[in-house]
């Protein structure tokens, strides 16, 4: 499961990527509409603006906007940036590898292969999950309503 911090970091990203083009959006519009923590959503906003996925303003029409196209944004990127690897194994993680305490012979491991392989698929489609792509697919499920 992603953490709090993730799900709240995403909703952010997908309501900034909506209104991209607008200027910057202040911090209580972004909490206020997508119900999170004014406080917990300033430390989320201050950390995607450190790995460069934001930018902001300060003062009269300040505010955070997004710094990076969203269809470049990816659900891959968010995740790693507040949850740290993903993988349900250490063995088969991208950034954040380690060798199993109990492994024998990683080369000849069945339950690694498996969850690399897990873990290889997962990590294709949260690439694929770019912001664009989101708002995509939630404009379709609206429309088939």
């Amino acid at each position: 499961m992603i953490s709090k911090k993730t799900k709240y970091a995403i909703n952010a990203l997908v309501f900034l990527a909506k209104r991209t083009g607008e200027g910057p959006i202040v911090i209580s519009e972004i909490a206020e509409k997508e119900r999170i923590p004014r406080k917990f959503l300033e430390s989320i906003l201050l950390s995607l603006k450190k790995a460069g996925l934001l930018a902001s303003k300060k003062g009269k029409g300040g505010g955070y906007f997004l710094l990076q196209d969203p269809e470049e944004i990816n659900l891959a990127d968010v995740m790693r940036l507040f949850d740290g690897p993903i993988a349900f194994l250490p063995c088969v993680t991208y950034k954040y590898y380690e060798r199993c305490e109990e492994c024998k012979d990683e080369e000849t491991c069945g339950i690694r292969d498996v969850f690399f392989e897990v873990k290889q698929k997962t990590v294709e489609l949260l690439k694929q999950a770019s912001l664009s792509e989101i708002i995509k697919r939630e404009s379709n499920l609206i429309s088939h309503l």
